[in-house]
């Protein structure tokens, strides 16, 4: 196993900076183009935004899939990079094809049921089967997960927690799923808009509320977006009232946002600001965004503006060391209280 490394301790009192959590779907090629079988060229391309990362002493989560567990030349860089403790391996799970394989229907790997559509039993031999896999291979506990499809629930959180997992980061505030389908007929993906948009220590019965559990929940950073009042006006007449959520996820053009969601985040003292992208998206036609060279080095033109910016207030961490602040927070506040 991987020794363990103490937490770092980050909080609101700024003794030290907040954290900036560097969240990867780490899966196959082009899953938006539903591929009856999973290909793993992209790991090829994971190196070089590892190295971008070390650069500004920023520390990855590999939110990894079970195709991309079993990739050798993903296991080199993750390995080596565990050694040096620059990235942490957590798990994320495609449930229609993630072993053992129970199908929904004859059609799951066209529909990418959500993992809410499963049964209890099912999400649960799936969550164990995932974390052994990623714990033999990578010789490290894993305590860290998003959900595939961020389709979570409570059952599913109650799975993590008797697995030992510590943090879950499937939450997308503000955002609801229940437009995209999943199984064919069914009510598609999770409501998120009443979410709490910071960390929660989950309720296991209802995991949009905060509770007792010790599965901490780190919510997506996603805002809405400020518009001027005259535009905002304009679009009521025209009958458009849905806000427009943005992402710290990059996609072709959205920089702007990004410097807006790391600016507004840090006025607002928050403790931590996290970003997302899927590991396929570092590889030229390995996404609908980035298709070509060209927009790959645009895509890395628009990571070093951003990264220097996070880098002057926000300190790297993983999914695990934020948690593990956390609780020792939450254990402290116990204390003092009895």
């Amino acid at each position: 196993m991987v020794e363990e490394t103490p937490a770092p301790v980050y909080g609101r009192d700024r003794a030290t900076p907040p954290v900036f959590l560097l969240t990867i779907d780490t899966e196959g090629d082009d899953v938006w183009a539903r591929p009856r079988h999973a290909t793993t060229q992209n790991a090829r391309f994971l190196p070089r935004f590892q190295a971008l990362c070390e650069r500004y002493a920023f520390k990855p989560t590999y939110l990894t899939n079970h195709e991309m567990a079993k990739d050798a030349a993903f296991a080199e860089m993750a390995r080596d990079a565990l050694a040096r403790g620059t990235a942490e391996i957590g798990m994320h799970m495609h449930c229609w094809d993630t072993p053992p394989i129970e199908p929904l229907g004859a059609l799951d790997w066209l529909d990418q049921p959500y993992a809410t559509e499963f049964s209890a039993l099912v999400i649960d031999r799936k969550a164990e089967f995932m974390t052994r896999l990623l714990e033999d291979g990578f010789e490290t506990k894993i305590t860290s997960h998003r959900a595939g499809r961020w389709g979570f629930g409570a059952a599913y959180a109650r799975s993590l927690v008797r697995l030992g997992y510590e943090v879950d980061c499937s939450v997308t505030p503000g955002v609801t799923w229940t437009r995209h389908p999943g199984l064919s007929g069914g009510r598609g993906g999770v409501d998120y808009r009443n979410f709490p948009a910071e960390s929660y220590w989950l309720d296991l019965d209802d995991i949009s509320r905060p509770g007792s559990s010790a599965l901490l929940e780190a919510p997506m950073s996603i805002v809405v977006q400020k518009r001027p009042l005259w535009r905002e006006a304009a679009r009521r007449l025209l009958g458009k009232t849905d806000p427009r959520m943005i992402w710290l996820r990059p996609e072709p053009s959205n920089l702007s946002d990004l410097l807006e969601i790391a600016e507004r985040k840090r006025h607002e003292n928050a403790d931590y600001l996290q970003f997302t992208l899927h590991s396929s998206e570092f590889m030229p036609g390995g996404s609908p965004s980035f298709p070509t060279e060209q927009s790959i080095e645009a895509l890395y033109r628009d990571l070093e503006i951003l990264f220097e910016q996070v880098a002057r207030d926000f300190a790297g961490a993983g999914l695990t060391d934020y948690a593990r602040t956390k609780a020792a927070s939450r254990q402290s506040a116990f204390r003092r209280s009895t």
